[in-house]
Order: structure tokens, then C-alpha cells, then sequence
């Protein structure tokens, strides 16, 4: 597990506090931000840290992908507002992430909390330039890295930065480490594994570091049908990665050496016109011409029966098409269910699938529900992320 330092381990009083934060969130054509969870998740380590007495925190971050150019709609102006209003104190926003502009601004600042302008307006940033980190580091006398989001890349602020000042990872970081890093290293059993999502290659190195802990895997979603055209069962016109069956039926029979239970689609929504939703029905196999979009009714009850008595479960793709509401219900039972279970340790991948549980809002009813969809992903499938791993260990 995460033998890192956390921002407890730091002596914050007096000092200038450089953070990553990620808050790189979705933004309307008014700039008008419409989900701030990443803003919120950031909050408990940022009050920690002011208030024990650190004299300025500098905060980072990206937003969108600027590759390297000035793009004013993605500003971080719009952060820096809702932070003031999120924090109820003046947070001073710089034009800029280096340089002796922002140097002499971080120094004359009568703010105590100072938010850098976008880190990828510069090119830098993701080329962990030496320079680039050197620069931000010489902002401040500590490193926080609360942005597990990005903790899959070593990028200047989040890897490169570390050579140059004592570093620790925030609450946020450290949660993530404790759920993701804990199902890894000594999930409680039974284990059950819930997978979907698009595309089957996406997910094999998540499934081969799983498939000797896991004790069942249900598979849904778009990735399902190349399982099942791997077992020969005709999938009309669903989506299929042809060049994934022989993989698929490797992954089968590996976990049925391991003793895995791998749960399968056996009746599916399926349609002939996708952009026609009330063509939709239920059926117990999928015709030329149609495709499969969701579980069906008897699959969810199976898929319900296996995570009965789970006591750790970690979801990563949703089993159907959630946006669409007559596509969605596959997705909807599921998340409702895991929300309704007591005695299990539920973890949310990030990304669409944490999209999803908020859509049906279950998100009071799941135990961690994570912030960083490619990142939990490289976590599960037992990677070293450069973001943690360059962070000063415990003494």
C-alpha cells in the first residue's frame, strides 16, 4: 500500500504551499461550470492546509486540452469564482503559471489561496520539462498532489516538481490509494468485478491482474459481445472488436482455471434503429440487423444474485447505453442495487461509470466513487502511477 508521505506528515505553518488540484471540469458555451465535484473533492485538503497556518497556497491545474496554446475559453477564471464562492475567501487568479510576473504576484499577493492560470497553455507541462517544474517549484517551499485525475501521468506538475521540494499527497490522493490500492493488494471476498464500457481492449490488463482475485466478473456493456461471439452466440450487428474474439475466449478460459465466474449477457435490449429508441425490446438473442444496447431483465437479476453476497465490488463501464433513457435501465437497476447493499465495500471507477451513478443518484449509497477514470483504470490494472510514485516516502 501507499507508503507516502500525506499533507499530515508536512510542517505547514508559515510556508508557501504549492497544490495540484484537478479541476479540470466541464464548462458551458457562458463558461458557466455544470458539475463541480473535482472543485469539491479538492476542498478538504485545501481547508487543511490553511488552517494550519500555511502563509499562501498556490493551486495548479489543467482544463481540457489546450496542447500547449492559449485557448481563452479554457481559462481557469471560472475555478477561481467558484472556489471564492466554495471557500468564502478571496482567491486571487494569475494570467499565468511562470515567469517573473507570476513570481512577483505570488510574493505581493494579500490573498492567502492564489490559482494559477491553465499549466497546459503551456507545452511543457506535459513534456515534464525540467525548466517548467523547476519554475513552478520555485513558487513555494512544499509540494501537495491532490489530483489523482492526473496521477497516471508524469507530467511537470505532477511528477517533475517533486525533485525540487518536499512533496506529500492530499486527502483526496490518499483516499483513492486506501479503496483502489486496497482492492488490489487484499480485497475482501467474495470479489466481484462489474465491467463495461465499449471496448473489450480496454479492459484486458484489467482483467488479467484481477482474475486472481476476483471471484466472479459480470460483463455488459458494448465489450460483452465479443465475449459472447467468442462462445459462438450470434450478436446481429452489436459492436464487436473482431480482432478481440481469440482474446476473449483466452480470458474465458483462464478464469475458469482460476475458478472466476465470468456472468455473461443472456437476454438483451436490443433495437434495429438505434436513433429510434422506441424501437427498442427485450429478447433472448439478437437477430441480423439488430444489436443488443443493454442487459436484459433476467440478466440483471442475475447480475444482482452474484453481487448479493459480495463483500468488495469495484464497477469500471456502465452495461448499457445510460444516456439514453430507454437504454439505460440496465445501468439504472444495477446502481440502484449496489447502492441499496450494506455489508459491501462499493468502488466507483471514474469516468462514465461515475457519470452514471450520479445520473440515477446513487452516489450516497457507494462506499468511494472515484475521481479519475484513466487513472483508477491504471490502478486496477496494477500500474505504478508516476504522480504517487514520485512523492517523498515516510520516514
Amino acid at each position: 500500500m501507499m507508503n507516502k508521505k500525506t499533507v499530515k506528515d508536512l510542517d505547514l505553518s508559515g510556508k508557501k504551499v504549492i497544490m495540484r488540484a484537478d479541476f479540470n471540469v466541464p464548462l458551458d458555451d457562458d463558461l458557466n461550470i455544470t458539475d463541480d465535484r473535482r472543485i469539491r473533492a479538492a476542498l478538504p485538503t485545501i481547508q487543511y492546509i490553511l488552517e494550519e497556518g500555511a502563509d499562501k497556497l498556490i493551486l495548479m491545474s489543467h482544463l481540457g486540452r489546450p496542447k500547449g496554446q492559449v485557448v481563452d475559453k479554457m481559462r481557469l477564471a471560472p475555478v477561481a469564482a467558484k472556489l471564492k464562492e466554495l471557500l468564502d475567501e478571496d482567491v486571487l487568479k494569475l494570467e499565468d503559471c511562470i515567469g517573473d510576473v507570476v513570481a512577483a504576484g505570488v510574493d505581493s499577493a494579500k490573498e492567502r489561496v492564489i490559482l494559477l492560470e491553465n499549466l497546459r497553455f503551456h507545452k511543457a507541462e506535459t513534456a515534464n520539462d525540467a525548466d517548467f517544474s523547476k519554475q513552478l517549484a520555485a513558487l513555494a517551499d512544499v509540494y501537495v498532489n491532490d489530483a489523482f485525475g492526473t496521477a497516471h501521468r508524469a507530467h511537470a506538475s505532477t511528477a517533475g516538481i517533486t525533485a525540487h521540494l518536499p512533496s506529500a499527497a492530499g486527502f483526496l490522493l490518499e483516499k483513492e490509494m486506501t479503496y483502489l490500492g486496497g482492492v488490489i493488494d487484499d480485497p475482501k471476498k467474495p470479489f466481484v468485478v462489474i465491467l463495461g464500457g465499449a471496448k473489450v481492449s480496454d479492459k484486458i490488463m484489467l482483467i488479467e491482474n484481477i482474475l486472481s482475485k476476483a471471484d466472479a466478473i459480470l460483463i455488459g456493456g458494448g465489450m460483452a459481445y465479443t465475449f459472447l461471439k467468442a462462445q459462438g452466440i450470434g450478436i446481429g450487428n452489436s459492436l464487436l472488436e473482431a480482432d478481440k474474439v481469440d482474446t476473449a475466449k483466452d480470458i474465458l478460459e483462464k478464469a475458469k482455471a482460476a475458478n472466476v465466474n465470468i456472468v455473461l449477457s443472456y437476454d438483451f435490449v436490443i433495437t434495429e434503429h438505434f436513433d429510434k429508441h422506441d424501437t427498442a425490446k427485450v429478447s433472448d438473442e439478437i437477430p441480423d440487423g439488430w444489436e443488443g444496447i443493454d442487459i436484459g431483465p433476467r440478466t440483471r437479476i442475475q447480475f444482482k444474485e452474484v453481487l448479493a453476497d459480495a463483500k468488495t465490488i469495484v464497477w469500471n463501464g456502465p452495461v448499457g447505453v445510460f444516456e439514453i433513457d430507454p437504454y439505460a435501465e440496465g445501468t439504472k437497476e444495477i446502481a440502484e442495487y449496489i447502492a441499496g447493499l450494506n455489508d459491501a465495500t462499493s468502488i466507483i471507477g471514474g469516468g462514465d461509470t461515475a457519470a452514471a451513478v450520479a445520473k440515477f443518484h446513487c452516489e450516497d449509497g457507494m462506499t468511494h466513487i472515484s475521481t479519475g477514470g484513466g487513472a483508477s483504470l491504471a490502478l486496477l490494472e496494477g500500474k505504478e502511477l508516476p504522480g504517487i510514485a514520485a512523492l517523498s516516502e515516510k520516514e
